[in-house]
């Protein structure tokens, strides 16, 4: 068993022991990566929480060792009933068991698995969100610009939209690579100042490797905490950040806090949200964050004002511009 299946399976025994007796149920990924995860996830129990192994894929095996159901008939979750999802890439799209699961894994690596998604009722973001998120990052800094290296372009582009000028003081946060980086140093000019925030310390590597710390400030912080003054910068950029927060409401409001009244804030992905979800093998739905519909509200309680919204292929880029109230 790896140290990170080791990790993952003994900190979600932890936080579910106290609610045993209780059902687990595995469901996703393929019949063998399932088996195993619950195998071990079974194990990390004590042995006095009577919790059991159970194995959505091919049906449910309950404490007696018996077939109770398939994971497509599974009734809502319940107190003492759990679904954890495996997300893989050979699934397809999530299905009911996703949708419906209170603990969501990225699973492509079995021996690297990643929780993803957690039902706050489980345990808060303060607990796992952060620590999950360098997890899921880390090992995949390396490859990324040979990955998403041709997007280099539409950042620039989209840096260009919010307009810094020569002097102002930009952030970047959840700045990964880098790829934003040279453009805003570029606008602010000698004059200005630029940060580039990332939770990810190979991320944050990976941009010093590649030259794009040159005139840019390089920050290790939390997107949700920033170590930064109220008041402090004209422009905020976030590519992709969103829908990676575990409150996307109290993260544009930490956002808002440490921009000044009439800064910018740049919410970018240089892939629209209809393509981004086939690439990944799902459906939009109506409750996401960056819904144009859910996102206006959320960006006006957190103190900011939408002006500009575009969402299609080739692009998803809204710009707000900061109120000073929120409410």
């Amino acid at each position: 068993m790896s140290q990170r299946l080791t990790e993952v399976t003994s900190f979600l025994a932890e936080i579910l022991t106290p609610r045993a007796p209780l059902t687990v149920i595995v469901d996703g990924g393929d019949h063998g990566a399932a088996a195993r995860f619950a195998s071990c996830l079974a194990a990390a129990f004590p042995p006095s929480a009577r919790a059991w192994k159970v194995d959505a894929v091919l049906g449910l095996t309950g404490p007696s060792g018996g077939v109770l159901d398939s994971a497509m008939n599974v009734l809502e979750p319940a107190t003492d009933r759990v679904i954890v999802y495996l997300r893989s890439g050979a699934r397809g799209p999530a299905g009911e068991g996703e949708r419906r699961a209170q603990v969501v894994i990225d699973n492509n690596d079995p021996q690297w698995p990643v929780i993803r998604e957690l039902h706050p009722r489980l345990a808060g973001p303060e607990r796992w969100h952060l620590a999950e998120s360098q997890a899921f990052f880390a090992p995949r800094a390396a490859g990324w610009d040979e990955k998403f290296g041709d997007d280099l372009p539409a950042y620039a582009r989209a840096v260009a939209a919010a307009g810094p000028a020569p002097g102002e003081v930009a952030l970047d946060v959840g700045c990964g690579t880098g790829r934003a980086l040279p453009a805003l140093v570029a606008a602010v000019g000698p004059t200005g100042q630029v940060i580039g925030i990332d939770c990810t310390h190979d991320m944050l590597a990976q941009a010093r490797a590649r030259g794009r710390d040159r005139g840019a400030a390089l920050v290790r912080a939390d997107a949700s905490h920033l170590p930064l003054a109220d008041a402090t910068a004209d422009v905020v950029f976030a590519a992709g950040l969103v829908h990676h927060l575990p409150d996307p409401a109290a993260g544009l409001t930490e956002l808002g806090r440490v921009t000044r009244p009439g800064g910018r804030l740049v919410l970018f992905h240089p892939t629209g949200r209809a393509a981004l979800a086939a690439r990944h093998g799902r459906e939009l739905r109506p409750d996401e964050p960056l819904n144009e519909d859910n996102l206006r509200p959320l960006l006006t309680g957190a103190g900011w004002a939408l002006s500009s919204y575009e969402d299609d292929d080739n692009r998803f880029l809204a710009i707000a511009v900061r109120t000073g109230s929120t409410g």
